[in-house]
């Protein structure tokens, strides 16, 4: 089941996103290139397009990780997220009305409560949160492999010469390059940032709204969550359930809040 935003706005950006990177391939390899006439390297990069646009597809379509109501008292929460104190109050949603899990919050974008939420990237048209994160870094990794390679193919073409046939035979290519550029340096400081809050173990929102996050302003820790870059990293990346972050956060504060 998808559960991206499917309206005619997330319809229109995963269409937008597809054909750019169609044409922008069609136009590097139509011009005369260092990659052309060869065959194994265009066939690679073909193919690491084709993940990339796999990738983004399934990142903006799956499952973010909605807090949904049936889910409270349901035998898949109770094993797929660990039991919790029980003086653990969780808040209850104002809009949707669910029980929100710690460090969740209610996107009304995508209507629905998010754990462990991130932000909303409207190039996705979804929302980033605890399950689709890890698989959000992997595409943003392997866009910027495909956006690097792009720009050496686009730069291999550009033979610059004073003349207006020159601009209006290159045109393509020379615009293309420096749509490359941009979407590079783009990719490349969400990649880092992304990186850094992620070893640090917060999130965007948690970074951009600590001042007025309750469980962040009562802690004791200045992040009740950091256990450690490499500890934070393989959560990230290879834990297989959902984390009860009340369980963290107590343990490391020691007290109710």
């Amino acid at each position: 089941r998808a559960y991206g935003a499917m309206g005619a706005g997330g319809m229109w950006v995963r269409t937008a996103h597809t054909a750019l990177s169609g044409v922008l391939t069609l136009g590097l390899f139509l011009h005369r290139t260092a990659e052309r006439g060869a065959v194994l390297q265009p066939t690679l990069f073909v193919a690491l397009l084709g993940c990339s646009v796999l990738l983004y597809f399934k990142v903006s379509l799956m499952d973010p990780g909605f807090v949904r109501a049936e889910e409270e008292k349901s035998e898949e929460q109770r094993t797929m997220i660990p039991q919790v104190s029980s003086s653990v109050k969780m808040r209850r949603c104002g809009y949707c009305m669910v029980k929100q899990p710690m460090r969740a919050k209610h996107c009304q974008l995508c209507q629905h409560c998010v754990r462990r939420y991130d932000h909303h990237c409207p190039w996705i048209e979804n929302c980033v949160g605890e399950k689709n994160h890890p698989l959000f870094i992997v595409y943003l990794s392997v866009q910027l492999i495909v956006l690097l390679w792009g720009g050496h193919v686009a730069w291999s073409g550009l033979y610059f010469k004073q003349s207006w046939e020159w601009l209006w035979h290159n045109i393509f290519l020379l615009v293309s390059f420096l749509l490359i550029v941009v979407f590079t340096i783009v990719v490349l400081l969400l990649l880092i940032s992304h990186l850094y809050l992620i070893s640090c173990n917060t999130t965007t929102w948690e970074f951009m709204s600590y001042h007025r996050i309750s469980y962040l302003r009562h802690s004791e820790l200045e992040n009740p969550f950091d256990q450690g870059v490499i500890r934070n990293l393989w959560r990230f990346f290879c834990s297989c359930h959902l984390t009860a972050w009340e369980k963290i956060y107590f343990h490391r504060n020691n007290e109710t809040v």
